[in-house]
């Protein structure tokens, strides 16, 4: 019996080796962040959506659109898609630990002022900058500090989203310890939860980009760059990331990073 049944084989719709390239380029020129080889898939499975905003049909038009055309708009949309948004509450512990129990104490020997002034950068959607402020809450330290927390992140989205506070059962199951959740959260007809408004007017959120902005304050006593700086590389031109370190040493600031060091970070700045 002859077989009628014809295989259907559907045009590629990813993006070619050159596209991949220039995708890669401009995501490390604008925004530091490296992607490898094996990076492709998951770059095509993020600017689909994008591209259909866009009406456009598959991501190797969007990728000759980014080209052709100068589109903040688009720019802004592709540089969102590709950032990774992992963080977690009270990552690590030991850097909130350290920051009560040894440079709050330091602090207050150096200076009459009580003032502390922090950064998160690369905040994400906000786990990092919260956590702080309901750390400081539980220990009563914003009766005996003027505590002022600035967030930031590259991406427009997540500071939108960090910014309301919501979080899926699966993100307030990673870190956040469950009397934290029951006094400071309450939970919404979705199933999520969300933080309350007096933690939440605490920290103050801001777009920002490490490779090109300055720091978002000139009296800071300690930098949280603990969610960003393994996905970055260091650049020797422009703006460059040893601008911000020495800028970083010359207000006598305390830096907590990552345990893998970061692609290009000068070994002379240490822990």
């Amino acid at each position: 019996m002859q077989n009628n049944y014809q295989q259907v084989v559907e045009p590629y719709s990813g993006l070619s080796e050159a596209q991949f390239s220039f995708i890669r380029k401009f995501i490390r020129q604008k925004a530091g962040i490296v992607l490898s080889d094996s990076k492709q898939y998951l770059v095509e499975s993020r600017l689909k959506h994008v591209a259909k905003i866009f009406g456009l049909s598959d991501v190797g038009l969007l990728c000759d659109r980014l080209q052709r055309t100068p589109d903040i708009q688009l720019e802004t949309m592709v540089i969102d898609a590709l950032t990774t948004n992992e963080t977690l509450w009270f990552r690590d512990k030991k850097p909130f630990d350290a920051l009560l129990e040894m440079y709050l104490p330091w602090l207050e020997k150096q200076t009459d002022s009580r003032s502390l002034r922090i950064w998160c950068a690369g905040c994400s959607s906000g786990q990092e900058p919260y956590s702080l402020i309901l750390m400081f809450t539980e220990e009563n330290i914003f009766k005996t500090w003027d505590v002022r927390v600035i967030a930031t992140d590259i991406s427009q989205g997540i500071l939108e989203r960090a910014k309301k506070g919501i979080y899926s059962q699966l993100e307030v199951n990673r870190g956040l310890p469950a009397k934290m959740l029951v006094k400071y959260f309450k939970q919404l007809e979705t199933g999520e939860w969300q933080l309350s408004s007096q933690i939440r007017s605490k920290v103050v959120f801001r777009k920002h980009n490490l490779l090109t902005d300055a720091p978002p304050d000139s009296r800071l006593n300690l930098i949280f760059c603990r969610n960003a700086l393994i996905y970055l590389i260091f650049r020797k031109s422009g703006k460059s990331w040893s601008v911000f370190i020495s800028g970083w040493r010359r207000w006598d600031c305390s830096f907590l990073e990552p345990r893998k060091r970061p692609w290009g970070l000068p070994i002379s700045f240490s822990r």
